[in-house]
């Protein structure tokens, strides 16, 4: 048997509202969608759900650290033009296009205040 995560599961306070942004953002509709929790699939057989916090048993603890969703597969110029086009929706920016350690990279946040992270790991500046 080989065991490898295949979902990421992010509990939010309006599963509708948060089923919308992702739908924009990904441009996507979800796989699967019910009352308090929706599904897209992400590709290679990943998926992300979406959980009302109000309606999952048990109950989610307050105030667990953070959660992170990573899209390390973009291009330098990949970086730039979703930085443009999410800032444009009206997605909030926790920061701007910059180059780090492992590469160049941004980060925006969901309606919850999940992060959401676009970059281009590897990549070295000019």
């Amino acid at each position: 048997m080989t065991f490898r995560p295949d979902s990421l599961i992010l509990y939010v306070d309006d599963t509708d509202v948060s089923t919308n942004f992702y739908a924009d953002l990904l441009e996507a509709q979800p796989v699967e969608r019910v009352p308090d929790f929706s599904v897209f699939a992400l590709g290679g057989g990943f998926v992300l759900g979406l959980q009302s916090r109000h309606a999952i048993d048990p109950r989610p603890q307050p105030g667990l650290g953070g959660t992170e969703l990573c899209f390390g597969t973009a291009t330098v110029d990949e970086v730039d033009a979703l930085h443009a086009e999410w800032a444009g929706k009206g997605v909030a920016m926790a920061m701007a296009p910059t180059w780090l350690a492992f590469g160049y990279t941004f980060v925006a946040t969901d309606p919850d205040g999940h992060r959401l992270r676009v970059c281009a790991v590897g990549a070295r500046p000019a």
